[in-house]
């Protein structure tokens, strides 16, 4: 069958040398990558941003951090109930991952990452919120377990932020271990922020850690022991419980660390500082940006 003049006609103008014909080539070029990329961009999936997850006892600060980070100034809050979020952006003097890649003599202007923060409640009869998030929560990447550095000087203060922080660790674990993948699940980093140390009777929080360290220490003694009593791992149990998937850390050690930790990917970092400064301004919060810069 002959050929359509009208496609032969054109053919022949497409390849000539003409002014017009090469201008219509050069828009093709250009334009036909744009136009490919603009129907890609708008039919992709949309973008999921970074999440860290908030926790820990109440009155511990969550709420006035979530505030702080997302408006960069805190606000009296009360008693979280549900949980709730915001987006935040990190500062520009903040270090992020990606300026590793960056060289030491680019100067151009950088992009800050921005993330959700999800506030959790902390009283005990409201976390579940937190532990369900942990394991429900798209795109997690880091969580920060909040405490007040002066309350943790009372015993019952330290004993119920050690039960609290050994359940978040131990699903960690539990996490890390039961990955349903050949691939190992993502490594969520842990920051201990030790709140509060503009207050006189505060803790710093080298001796923060040390007393999380030795009280989960009893906490997880004492889980084991009631473990045993109940016959949770023994042979016959219809539960299929196992003792060494509830030990937190290495198993069978005498005393617990978070160094421990680093086994199932969990980096535990403790932070001092405080959201609240004079004037009802934002008080040292440079080390928590840091690590946040880190993660996201």
């Amino acid at each position: 069958m002959p050929p359509n003049n009208v496609t032969m006609d054109w053919a022949t103008w497409a390849f000539s040398p003409s002014p017009s014909a090469i201008i219509v080539t050069l828009l093709a070029v250009l334009l036909i990558p744009i136009l490919v990329h603009y129907i890609l961009y708008k039919t992709q999936a949309p973008r999921v941003l970074p999440t860290i997850l908030l926790v820990g006892p109440s009155g511990g600060g969550k709420t006035s951090l979530l505030t702080l980070f997302a408006t960069g100034h805190p606000s009296q809050t009360q008693t979280s109930q549900s949980p709730q979020s915001a987006i935040c952006q990190t500062p520009s003097s903040t270090s992020t991952s990606s300026d590793r890649y960056r060289s030491e003599n680019d100067t151009s202007a950088r992009d800050q990452p921005t993330f959700t923060l999800l506030d959790t409640p902390g009283h005990g009869k409201l976390r579940h919120h937190a532990l369900s998030s942990l394991n429900s929560t798209s795109a997690l990447k880091g969580l920060i377990f909040v405490l007040d550095s002066a309350a943790v000087s009372s015993a019952a203060n330290l004993t119920e932020a050690a039960e609290y922080l050994h359940d978040i660790l131990l699903l960690l674990q539990k996490r890390h271990t039961g990955a349903k993948t050949s691939k190992n699940a993502q490594p969520i980093p842990v920051l201990i922020a030790a709140n509060k140390q503009d207050v006189f009777t505060s803790l710093p929080a080298g001796l923060i850690k040390q007393r999380l360290e030795a009280e989960i220490t009893k906490v997880r003694a004492t889980r084991s022991k009631g473990l045993m009593d109940s016959g949770v791992g023994m042979e016959g149990d219809v539960g299929g419980g196992s003792e060494d998937a509830e030990w937190l850390g290495e198993f069978g050690s005498a005393a617990f660390g978070f160094e421990q930790m680093r086994e199932c990917d969990v980096e535990v970092s403790v932070v001092g500082g405080n959201v609240r400064g004079e004037g009802g301004k934002g008080g040292k919060v440079e080390g928590w940006w840091e690590w946040v810069g880190g993660v996201v």
